[in-house]
């Protein structure tokens, strides 16, 4: 062998250190033609934005985006748009300021898409039973869907509690939009979701394009949803909506299925045509509106971002997020290789001196199953150091819970011990060999009174330099959101800071950029979310071997 290798193993609580003579040496100025490949690659796949950096905040709280989209209602003018899994029962305030927006502006549209088996669970509380106030008053201008998975059926619909049902599936997205604004989070529209509960928010302001591809993807699953109306507004005459028989009543509401000719059990195979054309007829649309620019000269500017969404609906076969990992690690790893040059003398002095030269990436989950393929390639890849953010036990919202559910945060913990000794494995083979070098490292997060909803990545070139790529939107990164659930997400790649300009005094200017300010909102937002964390204790901690039976059972439904 040409060079020499060495290496050091060095691994504690929530902590797996290998390190090696070849460090994964990638500053800004050599990571960025790795973002311009992936880039180009994206676009192959993927509808792709350009958006002026000023266009994009970071909110950091759950009040702030509270405030924020309800001023947002209160100034919309043609349409409101809200995706969710449900909307809580107790959002009096939210509900009033829809209906006073309404009642305002006559040519205001409202339209809601969400989760059907969540927004329907029995009782005068649900989703369904709050919103048809809204209905009433305006049934022509409020617009409710409700996406029921296919997944659950037969014997098992009927046997399978409503508290339970969403095992099997549900609408995730979270998409909260405004006219041409837009505000994409993580966040429910429930109480918790707005006071205490930990989470991301990235707003878009004045954003035409982004807004109209969520508003036309909503649209686009509302013929596979079911329409709910008051019950009062059923008639099988001609002057009102039509039940037929794939159409439920229940009580004061009905929940009417569009489509006569097709099962709500069998949407497979049509639901699998309406994404993927969806997608590539959105992204040849843009290929021409920016190839039109172009020539126009009004192309996007050095300090625009690239946004790519990604629709993973695994129980449909429509799978982008798992494309992209693939290809990120892909690129990542071209990375490693164009950077990995041997190195003159010893070792460096510690491990973190060369952890900060590595590709960081801070990943995080408030329900953290690493889906097993992304699992693998994080793994495998040890020239890309890995912080991971999880929920501590008290943080989990399932803690406390009644019944089953009462395990849910024990079952995690579990999760969270298997996922650590197969980094702890993979280092070891590692450290054997001689070869590359890993870096994972898993904190939980836990704050007196708070629950930990957050999820997504950011990607920087260095432990110590600010994001130039982050994944955010509805995904967990789990099993679940890549099998069960339907989500959409999406990729923000950002462009190098520019050089400082010239100084007639020899003292560096600052940069004035955009898109560096948004780097650092980045960076603050990993930090906001830092300050909370701790040292994983799972590996303490003792788990009962009734949860362990149930995590085999429905692992991948966590």
């Amino acid at each position: 062998m040409l060079f020499t290798f060495r290496s050091v193993l060095r691994s504690r609580l929530g902590r797996i250190y290998i390190t090696s003579r070849f460090s994964s040496t990638c500053p800004t100025r050599k990571f960025q033609p790795i973002l311009e490949d992936l880039t180009t690659e994206l676009k192959q796949h993927q509808p792709k934005f350009s958006i002026p950096a000023d266009g994009i905040r970071i909110l950091s709280q759950p009040s702030e985006f509270y405030s924020m989209l309800l001023d947002m209602i209160r100034s919309a003018e043609k349409r409101v748009f809200l995706s969710s899994l449900y909307i809580g029962s107790s959002e009096s305030e939210l509900i009033s300021t829809l209906m006073d927006r309404l009642a305002e502006k006559e040519s205001l549209h409202l339209y809601l898409q969400l989760d059907f088996n969540r927004s329907t669970r029995p009782g005068p509380s649900s989703t369904a039973t709050v919103l048809l106030p809204l209905l009433r008053a305006f049934p022509d201008r409020v617009h409710v869907s409700l996406f029921r998975s296919p997944s659950l059926r037969g014997i098992m619909a009927k046997v399978v509690p409503p508290r339970y049902n969403e095992g099997w599936g549900t609408w995730h997205a979270k998409v909260y939009g405004v006219d041409d604004h837009l505000i994409i989070s993580g966040a429910n529209l429930n109480k918790d979701y707005f006071t205490n509960r930990r989470d991301r928010y990235i707003r878009f302001t004045a954003q035409p394009r982004l807004s109209n591809y969520c508003f036309n993807f909503l649209r686009e699953i509302s013929p596979f949803s079911y329409r709910l109306v008051p019950f009062d507004a059923v008639t099988r005459e001609n002057h009102g909506p039509h039940l037929n028989s794939h159409s439920q009543t229940r009580g004061d509401y009905a929940l009417l299925w569009p489509d006569p000719e097709t099962h709500p059990h069998h949407i497979g195979e049509k639901m699998y045509q309406a994404l993927t054309s969806f997608q590539i007829t959105n992204r040849e649309k843009l290929d021409e509106e920016e190839k039109d620019e172009n020539l126009d000269q009004c192309s996007s500017t050095s300090s625009d971002i690239t946004i790519f969404p990604l629709i993973q609906a695994g129980q449909f076969q429509v799978r982008e997020e798992e494309r992209f990992f693939q290809l990120l690690f892909a690129y990542l790893k071209k990375a490693a290789m164009r950077a990995a040059l041997p190195t003159v003398g010893s070792l460096p002095a510690s491990v973190s001196s060369i952890v900060q030269k590595q590709p960081m990436m801070d990943m995080t989950s408030g329900y953290f199953n690493l889906y097993k393929p992304y699992q693998k390639l994080l793994l495998l890849h040890p020239q890309v150091g890995a912080r991971i953010v999880a929920a501590s036990p008290k943080a989990n919202g399932f803690y406390g819970s009644q019944g089953i559910s009462g395990r849910i945060p024990e079952g995690y913990t579990y999760l969270e011990q298997k996922f650590m000794r197969a980094a702890k494995r993979t280092a070891n083979r590692f450290a054997l060999f001689g070869a590359g070098q890993s870096n994972i490292e898993l904190d939980e997060w836990e704050k007196d009174g708070w629950t930990y909803h957050a999820k997504g990545l950011w990607l920087s070139p260095s432990a110590d330099s600010s994001p130039v790529l982050s994944l955010f939107g509805s995904t967990n990164l789990n099993a679940r959101s890549a099998d069960i659930d339907t989500e959409l997400s999406f990729i923000m790649i950002l462009p190098p800071p520019p050089p400082p300009p010239p100084s007639v005094s020899g003292h560096p200017q600052t940069v004035n950029d955009n898109a560096v300010t948004l780097r650092e909102q980045l960076s603050q937002e990993i930090a906001d979310i830092r300050k909370d964390v701790r040292p994983w204790k799972g590996g303490l901690r003792k788990v009962r071997w009734l949860t362990k039976i149930i995590v085999f059972l429905v692992g991948n439904k966590l």
